[in-house]
């Protein structure tokens, strides 16, 4: 056992540790946290299902769990082997079209449910909206902390899909006025768009005498 370990830490400090163990100790927590929770936002979208009942947010929520479900057997298989996946990185391609709705209309105040009962598609949707948020920083998080390569770009893969299944899902939630989207006045806009102007010219050399 000492001639293992000690074999271990010459290979750490000549760079011949093997690809399953080319992993930092940040990295690993981090990698971990996005596991579980990865695994929890797909029993979340496994308990939630039952309670849809309007068939585009059922079939949405399928093609969501699917993709999620492969991105972790992708994001797992790398973590274990420190090897390029056996099946490269997709990107997640939403059904949606872009458009939203602005403005807000009256709506009653929203406040967590009181029982089961009270299941619908605005708190499925809701639920889902927050865990691919969440998992979208997590994500974001752990790519920074990683070191090896092949982790590293799975894990920056993912962020933009969970960006995209967020913004389908704020979408739908916004079509059906779950998600209501406030502007500012066409005034206050124009002033908040032309607040900043365009860099120009290189970065300033201290070297050189002005």
């Amino acid at each position: 056992m000492e001639i293992q370990s000690n074999q271990l830490h010459q290979n750490m400090h000549t760079g011949n540790i093997p690809q399953q163990l080319n992993h930092g100790a940040h990295e690993v927590l981090d990698v971990h946290e996005v596991l579980s929770g990865t695994v929890g936002t797909l029993n979340t979208y496994s308990l939630l299902r039952q309670h849809v009942q309007d068939q585009e947010l059922a079939s949405l929520m399928d093609r969501q769990y699917q993709f999620i479900q492969e991105e972790y057997n992708t994001t797992l298989e790398c973590f274990q082997t420190g090897k390029d996946p056996s099946k490269p990185t997709q990107s997640y391609k939403m059904n949606q079209d872009n458009d939203f709705i602005y403005g807000l209309k009256p709506a009653q105040p929203k406040k967590p449910i009181q029982s089961i009962s009270e299941m619908n598609e605005e708190t499925v949707s809701g639920c889902l909206l927050g865990a691919l948020k969440s998992a979208a920083s997590m994500k974001t998080m752990a790519a920074l902390e990683t070191t090896n390569p092949v982790v590293r770009r799975v894990l920056a893969d993912s962020v933009p899909n969970c960006i995209e299944m967020a913004y389908e899902l704020s979408i739908y939630q916004n079509k059906h006025h779950y998600y209501q989207v406030p502007q500012f006045t066409q005034q206050d806009m124009q002033q908040m768009l032309n607040a900043y102007a365009p860099a120009q010219g290189q970065m300033p050399n201290p070297n050189i005498p002005h």
